[in-house]
């Protein structure tokens, strides 16, 4: 079990390291903080969330940890990026995934990891924003495949708490662009098509940019250093990365979802403790309708808003392939029949502006792994009260009338945001508490 293994092969400066971790056995275990896509900012737009996080503590402060990975990467190259800059070393994507997705196996070398003493016995607390959720998913199965050596170990990840997390895929990835008949393919012109267009000037000029503009896309060499300006100009007409299956907006379709789920990724580990949080800005429409629509309140955040109104409408026989979740034979017979007709159930269309709540709750439905959908805060039933958490449950934790950023990345010094942050310091305070008693 976690806390009981011996430390072999560690470096001068690990060991270190790890002396001054054991000089102080009551120090809280850290928390890694995974941004969304195009979250590259760090802590000044979180904000003062510190000080709500520690408040439970009695003593020293956990320290967080911001990581950078790829803004608009895959899942795949994401997690990657997050196990090395962590542990430090050269980002290595591996073999087979490179060459299917004709990239270079090795990425930047990292000098000094952020937490090189991690290890089954120092484990991490993880919380994510968004793509952050699936991508620290993809991390922990990327362990149990053994993708970064037999030194990794699934329990190195102590828990993780997902806000907002598209971890079944989300309508929004169509309404910027991506093709409902032909996924990874981009409409021309969309917004999708454009935002492709400047991941890629930005690459070309990245050694002129500061760190906040980095893509990551070392292993591509797509700076000017690497590539002409005729190869940005064919890159700029139709992108190989952008409409190709090896970045976010294929990841985010309920195509690639049902591909990871095909594989049992997401699968929960029974040593790791799960939660997730689930913002919802809608209602619906009529009572005998599924369809949603947003509270005429967040009409102050416009493009959450216009996104909202469509993510709550979303037909989804149009998709090619066919959802998993979606009743495919009702469709076959008459593939013009609307989606309520089905009675799917609102939590498809429910959502919060970028994702429906259904694919926040939890990888694989609900039927295919092991949750606890928590009562609404109003009730005042939370994870961080009553119950002891287990390990391998994912537990579903509702926020009402939120929308894909009240939370967090962006600090407002809420009530809600406030009271999110003192419950997370004692869940996380809870779980180690329990890791202690099992060890």
């Amino acid at each position: 079990m976690p806390g009981c293994i011996k430390i072999q092969n560690t470096s001068t400066s690990t060991v270190d390291r790890v002396s001054n971790v054991l000089e102080n056995v009551n120090e809280p275990i850290p928390l890694v903080i995974v941004q969304g896509f195009l979250g590259s900012t760090g802590a000044w737009l979180w904000g003062d969330f510190e000080h709500y996080l520690n408040r439970s503590l009695p003593g020293i402060r956990r320290r967080t940890i911001f990581v950078s990975v790829g803004p608009v990467s895959s899942l795949h190259d994401r997690a990657c990026e997050l196990y090395y800059a962590l542990m430090g070393g050269t980002v290595d994507y591996g073999v087979e995934h490179s060459e299917i997705h004709k990239h270079s196996r090795h990425g930047r070398k990292i000098l000094q990891g952020q937490y090189p003493e991690w290890s089954p016995r120092f484990p991490l607390h993880f919380m994510a924003h968004s793509l952050g959720g699936p991508t620290i998913i993809k991390l922990q199965s990327l362990i149990k495949q053994g993708h970064f050596g037999p030194g990794a170990h699934p329990r190195m990840v102590l828990s993780v708490t997902a806000i907002s997390a598209p971890f079944r895929g989300t309508q929004a990835v169509y309404l910027l662009g991506e093709r409902r008949d032909a996924a990874p393919a981009v409409r021309p012109l969309s917004f999708g098509s454009i935002l492709g267009k400047a991941v890629h000037i930005l690459s070309f000029i990245a050694p002129l940019l500061p760190p906040a503009f980095d893509m990551h896309g070392d292993c591509r060499s797509l700076t000017y250093r690497d590539v002409s300006v005729v190869s940005l100009l064919k890159q700029l007409w139709r992108s190989d990365w952008a409409e190709g299956r090896d970045a976010t907006p294929f990841d985010v379709t309920f195509q690639a979802a049902d591909e990871r789920e095909s594989s049992e990724e997401g699968d929960p580990d029974p040593e790791t403790f799960y939660q997730s949080h689930v913002a919802w800005m809608t209602r619906k429409r009529r009572h005998f309708e599924s369809y949603h629509t947003p509270s005429i309140y967040h009409v102050a955040s416009p493009l959450m808003y216009i996104s909202s109104r469509f993510i709550g409408i979303f037909n989804y026989s149009t998709l090619r392939p066919f959802p998993s979740f979606f009743p495919q034979e009702s469709t076959r017979c008459d593939p013009s029949v609307a989606d309520s007709a089905f009675d799917m159930g609102e939590e498809y269309w429910a959502n919060d502006g970028i994702v429906p709540i259904f694919s926040q709750w939890h990888p694989h439905s609900c039927r295919r792994t092991r949750c606890l959908h928590l009562a609404s805060p109003s009730t005042d039933k939370s994870t961080n009260e009553g119950d002891v958490p287990e390990p391998g449950i994912w537990y579903v934790n509702y926020e009402e009338d939120a929308n894909h950023m009240s939370i967090v990345p962006r600090w407002t010094g809420t009530d809600r945001q406030q009271q999110f942050w003192l419950k997370l310091g004692r869940w996380l305070s809870a779980v180690e508490e329990t890791r202690r008693q099992i060890c």
